[in-house]
């Protein structure tokens, strides 16, 4: 027997160790009358925890149940909601994020703010911190709107990693992988959007003066020491 209800009931599915405090804040926050929590979520373990979302209530009433996928590691989170996807069959689906470390949403604001500025289709971009999970979505969401993009890393490996998987998805090559950032490269570029880790500074003020075609600055770090040297909160 299938009880209807129309509580609504979010998922979240993360595939860290300890699931995000953050996320399960703004799942409250937000609305949400239930909200259940798993933890270092593998694939062979995505199926019965969808199916257990959607055989306990009919068709129409899944509009009520949703699944959230987040954590630290982008690709990770993408194979799960790859698998969640593949979980769905007919009528039976229900909504599904995918939102790792808040990348999704924080690098859309981000790219969001920027064109209010520039032409991202003729602009040239760097992204530092551009292989974590935020750096990576801001860096894939300017190479969709036409941007070249400069991904810096500290890690060469990591960063022409990132940067093969952007290219891929978007076509062409539109993302370029460092590991330095130079002089050269700050003359060149119209936008920097700092997505590295809180409390360390990736652009001194110096830098960032000398830059002449530099046009706009996103940093996407709040906690003191700023990522971006001389832009406040």
């Amino acid at each position: 027997m299938i009880l209807l209800s129309k509580r609504n009931i979010l998922i979240q599915l993360d595939t860290d160790a300890q699931a995000s405090t953050f996320d399960r804040v703004v799942a409250i926050d937000s609305g949400v009358d239930e909200l259940f929590t798993y933890s270092n979520v593998a694939l062979d373990q995505v199926q019965s925890l969808v199916h257990g979302a959607m055989f306990t209530r009919g068709p129409d009433n899944l509009k009520h149940t949703a699944i959230f996928i987040g954590g630290s590691d982008v690709a990770a989170c993408e194979a799960i909601l790859e698998k969640v996807k593949q979980t769905f069959f007919g009528p039976l689906s229900v909504s599904v994020m995918l939102d790792a470390n808040g990348s999704n949403t924080t690098a859309a604001a981000a790219v969001h703010a920027a064109a209010k500025h520039l032409n991202l289709s003729q602009t040239r971009a760097l992204v530092l911190g551009g292989t974590g999970p935020v750096g990576q979505r801001a860096a894939r969401l300017l190479a969709g709107q036409g941007a070249l993009v400069t991904l810096a890393s500290r890690s060469q490996d990591r960063a022409v990693l990132a940067a093969d998987r952007i290219n891929k998805t978007v076509g062409g090559e539109r993302v370029l992988p460092v590991s330095q950032v130079t002089g050269a490269t700050l003359s060149e570029v119209q936008l920097v959007i700092a997505a590295g880790a809180a409390g360390v500074v990736l652009l001194p003020n110096d830098a960032r003066c000398s830059a002449a075609n530099l046009r706009v600055v996103i940093d996407l770090n709040a906690v003191a020491p700023h990522g971006i040297e001389g832009v406040q909160v």
